[in-house]
């Protein structure tokens, strides 16, 4: 079993949508969305008479899928809410050089927590999206690193 997507509420797509093609190099493979009342959809995500645009963007074998809720209307997220809050944490993204991808987003606007860290055969740092959502860089500076992915 592995990992098919990871998916992100947003108040903006396209604005989510252009954040993960411009700094991440995701491209949109499949727009969709549904109005209120279609029952199979309310029972799957579990919430009565919901609507909402989605989209699900690619890279490589890694799929995010984001959702603009239009009802039920959702609670604003703390666009600095911590990240050891319940929920999701953030996503990782394995990069070459974490010092250039650093300055590369930094550049383009994403704000960071800090610079990138050394520890243990790893760089990394944390920043966030629009939304605040968190995401990792990530540098395996050691092969041999258990967080070292296969060739592939």
């Amino acid at each position: 079993m592995q990992i098919h997507h990871t998916a992100i509420s947003t108040p903006d797509l396209a604005r989510l949508i252009r954040f993960y093609q411009e700094l991440f190099g995701f491209e949109l493979v499949h727009e969709f969305g549904w109005p209120r009342g279609v029952g199979m959809i309310n029972g799957v995500i579990g919430l009565p008479d919901c609507a909402a645009r989605a989209a699900m963007l690619r890279r490589g074998d890694s799929m995010l899928e984001l959702f603009e809720f239009s009802h039920p209307t959702p609670r604003p997220q703390d666009a600095n809410r911590p990240a050891c809050d319940h929920g999701y944490t953030h996503i990782c993204f394995h990069v070459e050089d974490v010092v250039a991808e650093h300055a590369r987003c930094e550049a383009a606007g994403m704000r960071f927590h800090c610079k990138p860290e050394n520890s243990g055969g790893l760089a990394f740092t944390y920043g966030r999206d629009p939304d605040g959502n968190v995401i990792e860089l990530l540098q395996v500076l050691d092969a041999n690193h258990p967080l070292a992915l296969s060739a592939r």
